[in-house]
């Protein structure tokens, strides 16, 4: 199970790089179309699909490697077992979060596809399309924080927190 999760992750980060580096052809693109007098049709409209296809996609893949940012200065000073239990109700309350947008996130995508709801520029685009990146990251980022949950719950050092400690280079 463990290695099917870290692959979905990883899975992710990859579908997120790939996006990162289509904003970069498509910035690239405009820039050398504007000097020899190419338009590239819908290239801001599509280069957004990217930036949110990459921001949700990565959600999962960055918080399993511990690379979120997290605020630790008022849970760094409490006492282990306070922190622990801490620990644990602020993932149920993220991901009661997680799950919630991913509901409504996939029920927008079916919503969408259902009524062939297509994006407004020049290229047409069925919406279905950019919002299942979305759906997926939110989708994946919940599993990922029941993961870690259930890491928490058996007694584990969560990821996030090992990624913290003193020691590690990630300068």
């Amino acid at each position: 199970m463990r290695r099917a999760l870290d692959a979905l992750y990883a899975g992710c980060a990859v579908l997120a790089a790939i996006s990162l580096a289509a904003i970069a052809v498509l910035v690239l693109a405009q820039s050398v179309g504007r000097l020899i007098g190419v338009v590239v049709p819908s290239a801001n409209e599509l280069a957004g699909f990217c930036v949110a296809a990459s921001a949700f996609l990565a959600l999962a893949p960055t918080l399993r490697q511990g690379v979120h940012i997290r605020v630790t200065l008022v849970i760094g000073q409490l006492p282990d077992r306070v922190r622990h239990w801490l620990e644990i109700w602020c993932l149920a309350a993220a991901l009661a979060m997680a799950c919630f947008a991913a509901y409504w996130t996939v029920d927008l995508v079916v919503g969408s596809y259902r009524f062939g709801d297509v994006s407004p520029g020049l290229l047409v685009i069925p919406l279905w399309m950019p919002q299942s990146a979305m759906a997926l990251g939110l989708v994946v980022f919940a599993i990922c924080l029941l993961d870690i949950l259930i890491e928490l719950l058996r007694g584990r050092t969560p990821v996030y927190r090992r990624a913290e400690e003193p020691g590690d280079s990630q300068a």
